[in-house]
């Protein structure tokens, strides 16, 4: 196969206003910043993006953007080699991660752009559609408006609906009480605390949602708390998944989550933990485990990537993400009866950045 260098990447963020206050059980927010990359070669250029902080871009054109100039387009995975050697010593996790994860998002869309296919042809497909959860319930939100977003996407086709916990403990059976009535008897009900309990609060409470029947207690300790994840899993009501693992940024800090046998689902997040590469990476590390994966917001990417995946559960229809991209992008799509189902009549990933509305929220 002829080498096609790439010959260029750049980058931009763009924050975008939430459409009301946001809070979880440990942090609250009024805006969310996409930092959007592209890749050019052969006379194509790919698309991907991370939600992160604005240095992101920052970092992939100061730093990563020459870690892979002139190497082989084809070649994503020495991209993805060339691009953590470079970051050596500004430190992987966190910062760093995201913007690795959205420039090799954005060499896969390249490939399969300058293949003529779509990504998931590239992968390879396992199924050609997969399940979504509604998300969002956020600890701002009224019980009104709580009540409203859950369960339009009950009525929408969506049988599972999460919302955030933790900022109140002593108002979240009440909260998880008036969200199963509003999605009815039928619809699975995820929560999320983000960390937000000790341990004995979280076993607390994991009994009192049992009444309510919640099936996914997300984070109900802090994710570094293995041991405290280990105790819910083996302790929390039958029927109620523990899950975690959305700030994992390599397969190391999966394989540390699974052998501590800490979660009955794992997720991972291709905008945190190295884009596609990082992705099949965890998802290889749950299959060896025998544990489910679940992919974490970011629905326009993980589409693709859960129809390549075996042990794929579903993916998280999260608020703030899907909102900013049916905004800035061409070609996302919204679930159509519970199931996002990618376009196969589109190359790459399907992407096409909005430039004209995307600089209305460009980042200074």
């Amino acid at each position: 196969m002829k080498r096609i260098a790439i010959e260029r990447i750049e980058a931009a963020a763009y924050t975008v206003p939430a459409d009301g206050p946001e809070a979880d059980g440990t942090l609250s927010w009024d805006s969310t910043t996409i930092v959007v990359a592209h890749a050019y070669a052969g006379g194509e250029h790919g698309l991907g993006y991370t939600y992160s902080h604005a240095a992101a871009a920052k970092l992939i054109e100061t730093k990563l953007a020459a870690a892979v100039h002139g190497g082989d387009a084809m070649a994503v995975a020495a991209a993805s080699a060339a691009m953590i050697k470079e970051v050596r010593n500004l430190g992987r996790p966190g910062l760093a991660s995201y913007a690795i994860s959205a420039v090799d998002t954005a060499l896969w869309d390249l490939k399969a752009r300058l293949l003529g296919v779509p990504l998931l042809g590239l992968l390879g497909a396992v199924r050609d559609a997969v399940p979504v959860y509604g998300s969002g319930g956020f600890t701002s939100y009224s019980i009104e408006r709580l009540q409203r977003q859950l369960g339009d996407w009950v009525a929408a086709g969506i049988s599972r609906a999460k919302m955030k916990i933790g900022s109140q403990p002593t108002e979240d059976v009440g909260r998880v009480r008036a969200a199963r009535a509003a999605i009815g008897p039928e619809a699975e009900l995820f929560v999320d605390a983000n960390g937000a309990y000790d341990r004995k609060e979280a076993l607390a409470l994991a009994e009192a949602f049992r009444e309510h029947g919640v099936t996914w207690f997300e984070e109900p300790v802090s994710s570094d708390d293995l041991k405290g994840l280990r105790l819910l899993r083996d302790r929390a009501p039958a029927g109620m998944d523990i899950a975690a693992g959305e700030y994992g940024n390599d397969a190391f800090y999966f394989r540390r989550m699974l052998e501590a046998g800490a979660v009955d689902v794992l997720q991972a997040d291709a905008t945190r933990c190295g884009g596609v590469t990082g992705f099949l990476q965890a998802a290889a590390v749950s299959a060896a485990f025998g544990v489910p994966l679940s992919a974490h917001t970011a629905p326009s990417i993980h589409a693709a990537l859960c129809c390549a995946v075996p042990k794929a559960r579903h993916i998280e229809y999260f608020h703030d993400h899907a909102r900013i991209e049916q905004m800035l992008f061409d070609g996302a799509q919204a679930p159509i009866d519970g199931v996002l189902r990618p376009d196969l009549s589109r190359v790459g990933l399907g992407l096409a950045l909005r430039e004209a509305e995307a600089r209305r929220y460009a980042a200074a």
